[in-house]
């Protein structure tokens, strides 16, 4: 078992029972405990307004490390809070007790039943894990939300989560069969429907058990005509306690089923250990219709066709997330398939088997059929294929994320009146109210969610560090709760109480049913421990507001310009300016917790959390704890903290979080900053000079080719460098080549012809990078030799580094030095405009983001990253108008290639050219791999401490793909450290996208 301890923040008192509690939880869990201010302040926020400091976190293994942890807190008379992934919207997860965060390790599906449709997982499950095994007997878990590939099914369970399925599965409630729980006493307890003979023997116990059984339906029997009549009509609730799921008197046969009741509860009654749920059908054919509207008016007109077809899902998106959609390179493909500008989309799915193919196809054109006749939209986009459908599922389940990226400072889209729902007849004018309320108030909102059941997610853009826009949040928030009552809607649907809805329960219940609630609540929970303040006794909904807890940022020196970070994403200047820490606070602070980099098995973000599953290890809990050291009175000093570095030395720097985060939390670049102040408080170690000064390092290795390869193989030596310098042995080194790519291009014979030249294309630069010119000099022949044939001049770069290496250790004025010396080198050894080009992904890329916030102000520097281009976008061209043809007859047409892409190419511009000019290949089969990170990034994985972690981040799912592929697959890889990494973890060879195509280049060039 692990513990941090705590350094500074909490009052004696607490301190006090900090350190009585540390020791009996470390005495009696076989889990991880963490008290440290830095832990406590990542689990301080969930994905909500909100934000509570906690006394302490515990990382439960199994049901006894929660009985154990739920009983030490009583003893202490400290709450209790569970928390599966934090991604709550209402503020459920947020609490001033002790955590116990259920996702690290209670994540096993311990059976699966396919004759009787269940699944027996543990509370920390994903979604999506879950839906993975339950695939193979051709079922699913019914609710589908949003979140599915981080949400904990103990989360969805606490929230009573629904999703956009939930016009044909409903909620989470409808799914739960039994619950192993721990009750607030810390006694285990497993709850089931029982007949009344059943309920009356657990009632006679004298336990807390016996208790619930025995007085619970003393409850529902006492307020029987309050149940009756106070619940809001609709279906889709997940506000208060459901009452309504016990059997009233005189429903006799009607089970006591007390497992249902807990459901919706967010962990103020009992904390979930297990569960036995049902699964459905797992639907093996979808098809969509997208409608276009001008409107969200029109598009919501539209829905009463679409639910008499008998759709699966009826989704709505604004013109505001679609726009926002284009911004980002990870979601800008559904701009491409889109039919003019449309206001407003309409998702209407249609699912079933195979053999209802023939059906669906006929909802989709009775839909169709039916939007024509009655005048609903301008155009209706089929999509019936899953590569159809992958742009759209991607962006409608980002719609959340989308809408925060509109953030501006603390300006944010807010979840307080982001849940009603009323009866989708009454949604067109309820929605024109809601509007109005708005317009009242000057908000702007964005307005996604559920149309089916009548549910939309308008979320208005406030600043809760503006006090005045405090007070007209909850004038919105009390004027659409009167609204949805007089359209007998609900005020939650799915997304719960928390601390931001809890406080109006009494008005929207009545006096009399809350009372009830409140009786349910003493009745598990005796002594108020449980997740206090939701649902029932809960604070005003503008307590807690984490904008609002935010000190001015202390005055900072940044090497970096966060302006340039994403809309909004610095509140003051950057660079040199001493407000630097401010935008770059803000620039950490862009993060809502939304949790996508939780996810463990689609996309490159975050390698680091796939590896670990530990927050701290997670582009969010990095955020966090950067946020707060730029909080505090000394930020630069906080910068250079031990903490601090603990929770960012995992950080592979891939910058998969630039893109696939929807905030555009670039970690890679504010680790680069934290690191330059570290190095200023510490030192800079030598390893990172080393390292830093990778270019030269090369130069000379190739120089000294073939005795550097000797030297860097014999073992003593690299037994040596692994104790003193902290360079792994296990890793093999590069090898040199002595006729590097400079010495080639200065000896060779230029490639060419008649007809290139007279289609001469201009002047083209040509950087000579620091990894591939020095040990796989063939990349950059292939490439000089592609581009030369398409017509380009080319001249080689080759006196100065792009400064990557410095980057990637924090070296930052190191690399300012060479981003000015590179920008100057290139302006004049090519006319302006000229394109800029390497082979090399990290090098080419850091042109077009890093140089930029370094040298923000300096023109050299931005005209040449407006002139970067991918050496394959280039060929791609020439392929296409016919300046260069591929040959059938060459060794790699008709082959299957398995490319794996380099992740800063990913996060700045894509791998589609790459793959695109691949697929010019004649016959060849072109694999591109979802695989992540390699795990090697740079310098990473040559690191002592880091070369376990590196590797497994590689078999995660490199790895295994690479081993599972056709002997005669032929395997591409664009970066270097990632053909390094598959050769030392598969035995297996890759080689550049650009070698593959050369290699198919034909040997004569028509005249033209």
């Amino acid at each position: 078992m692990t513990t941090h301890t705590p350094r500074t923040g909490i009052d004696a008192a607490r301190e006090e029972t900090r350190r009585a509690l540390d020791a009996t939880l470390s005495r009696e869990l076989d889990g991880d405990t963490a008290f440290d201010d830095v832990t406590r302040q990542l689990f301080s926020r969930d994905a909500s307004m909100y934000a509570i400091t906690p006394l302490g976190v515990v990382f439960p293994r199994h049901t006894g490390d929660i009985t154990a942890a739920v009983r030490a807190a009583a003893e202490h008379g400290v709450p209790v809070l569970p928390r599966g992934a934090g991604t709550s919207l209402a503020g459920q997860t947020v609490g001033p007790g002790l955590v116990l965060d259920l996702s690290r390790h209670m994540r096993r599906v311990l059976d699966i039943d396919p004759e009787a449709r269940t699944a027996h997982v543990e509370a920390g499950v994903v979604q999506d894990q879950l839906n993975r095994e339950a695939a193979a007997h051709g079922l699913m878990f019914g609710p589908d939300t949003s979140t599915s590939n981080r949400a904990t099914l103990g989360g969805m369970i606490g929230n009573n989560s629904a999703g956009s399925g939930s016009v044909r599965y409903g909620m989470t409630i409808d799914h739960v069969r039994a619950l192993d729980v721990v009750l607030s006493d810390g006694t285990p307890a497993h709850l089931a429907p029982l007949d009344e003979a059943a309920r009356a023997r657990r009632a006679s116990a004298a336990t807390l058990e016996g208790r619930i059984h025995r007085e619970l339906p003393a409850i529902a029997a006492t307020f029987a005509d309050a149940i009756a009549t106070g619940f809001p009509a609709h279906t889709r609730r997940a506000c208060g306690y459901r009452l309504d799921r016990l059997p009233a008197p005189g429903q006799d046969g009607v089970p006591f089923d007390p497992a249902t009741f807990v459901v919706g509860s967010e962990g103020t009654l009992v904390t979930v250990a297990s569960a036995l749920v049902g699964l459905v059908p797992r639907p093996s054919r979808t098809v969509i219709a997208v409608g276009h509207f001008t409107s969200v008016p029109a598009a919501i007109a539209a829905t009463e066709d679409a639910l008499a077809c008998d759709p699966s899902a009826v989704e709505l998106m604004d013109r505001t997330i679609l726009e926002l959609s284009r911004q980002r390179l990870e979601y800008a493909s559904l701009g491409t398939i889109l039919t003019g500008d449309p206001g407003a989309l309409l998702f209407v799915s249609f699912t079933g088997g195979d053999e209802d193919e023939r059906e669906l196809t006929g909802k989709l054109e009775r839909l169709t059929a039916l939007w024509r006749r009655h005048g609903h939209g301008y155009h209706t986009l089929k999509a019936v294929t899953p590569a159809e459908q992958s742009a759209l599922l991607k962006v409608r389940k980002s719609s959340l994320g989308l809408l925060m990226a509109a953030s501006e400072g603390t300006r944010r889209p807010l979840a307080f009146v982001e849940d009603t729902a009323v009866a989708p007849a009454d949604l067109a004018a309820y929605t024109e109210r809601f509007k109005g309320v708005l317009d009242r108030h000057g908000l702007e909102a964005g307005f996604y969610g559920h149309c089916s059941v009548g549910c939309l997610h308008i979320r208005p853009f406030v600043d809760v560090a503006d006090p005045g826009q405090v007070e007209t949040m909850r004038a919105v928030a009390e004027e659409v709760k009167e609204l949805v009552a007089e359209f007998g809607g609900v005020n939650s649907s799915e997304h719960g109480d928390g601390l931001a809805r809890s406080e109006f329960n009494r008005e929207i219940f009545g006096p009399e049913l809350y009372e009830a609630m409140r009786q349910v609540k003493r009745v598990f929970d005796p002594e108020d421990r449980m997740n206090p303040g939701k649902i029932v006794d809960a604070p005003a909904m503008t307590e807690h507001l984490r904008d609002a807890t935010l000190t001015p940022p202390a005055p900072l020196r940044t090497h970096l310009d966060f302006e340039v970070i994403g809309p909004g994403g610095a509140s003051g200047g950057g660079g040199d300016s001493g407000n630097g820490g401010g935008a770059m606070r803000a620039a950490a602070d862009r993060c809502m917790n939304i949790g996508l980099c939780r996810k463990t098995d689609a996309g490159v973000m975050c390698p680091s959390y796939m590896a670990t599953r530990n927050e701290e290890d997670s582009t969010r809990g990095r955020a966090g704890a950067l946020v707060q050291a730029l909080s505090s009175p000394d930020p630069h000093a906080a910068l250079g903290g031990d903490r601090l570095h603990e929770v960012l030395d995992l950080c592979l720097m891939c910058k998969a979080c630039a893109s696939e985060c929807p905030l555009g939390v670039d970690m890679a670049t504010l680790k680069a900053e934290a690191l330059a102040h570290r190095h200023e408080e510490r030192g800079v170690p030598l390893r990172s000079r080393i390292f830093g000064a990778i270019r030269r390092l090369n130069r000379m290795g190739s120089a000294t080719a073939p005795v550097a390869n000797l030297l860097s193989g014999l073992r003593p030596l690299r037994l040596l460098a692994d104790r003193t310098v902290g360079v792994s042995a296990r890793r093999p080194l590069p090898r040199f080549v002595r006729r590097n790519l400079v010495r080639w291009f200065r000896t060779r014979r230029r490639v060419g012809s008649d007809a290139t030249a007279r289609k001469r294309q201009g002047t083209l630069v040509f950087l000579a990078d620091s990894f591939t010119s020095y040990t796989e000099p063939g990349v950059g022949r292939a490439a000089i030799e592609l581009l030369e044939r398409a017509g380009w001049d080319v001249r080689l770069e080759s006196g100065g580094c792009c400064g990557r290496a410095a980057l990637s250790k924090g070296l930052l004025e190191d690399a300012k030095s060479a981003a000015r010396g590179l920008a100057r080198a290139v302006s004049s050894a090519a006319p302006p405009g000229s394109p800029v080009t390497g082979c090399e992904p990290s090098c080419l890329m850091t042109l077009k983001d890093e140089h930029v916030r370094l040298l923000p102000e300096e023109a050299t520097v931005r005209d040449l990253a407006g002139r970067v281009r991918q050496a394959e976008e280039l060929i791609l061209e020439a392929v296409d108008d016919g300046r260069l043809r591929l040959s059938e007859d060459a060794w790699p047409s008709g082959r299957e290639l398995l490319y794996h892409g380099h992740c800063h190419q990913k996060a700045e511009v894509g791998t589609a050219a790459t793959v695109a000019l691949l697929r010019r290949i004649p016959g060849a089969r072109v694999r591109e791999l979802d695989a992540g990170c390699c795990g090697m990034a740079g310098s990473f994985g040559y690191e002592a401490e880091h070369y376990e972690l590196s590797m497994t981040v590689g078999e995660d799912r490199l790895f295994p793909a690479v081993k599972a592929a056709d002997a005669e697959t032929v395997v591409v890889a664009t970066g270097t450290s990632c053909r390094q990494q598959i050769a030392h973890g598969t035995g297996r060879g890759a080689i550049h996208p650009l070698e593959a195509v050369r290699a198919a280049l034909a040997p004569k060039h028509p005249e033209g």
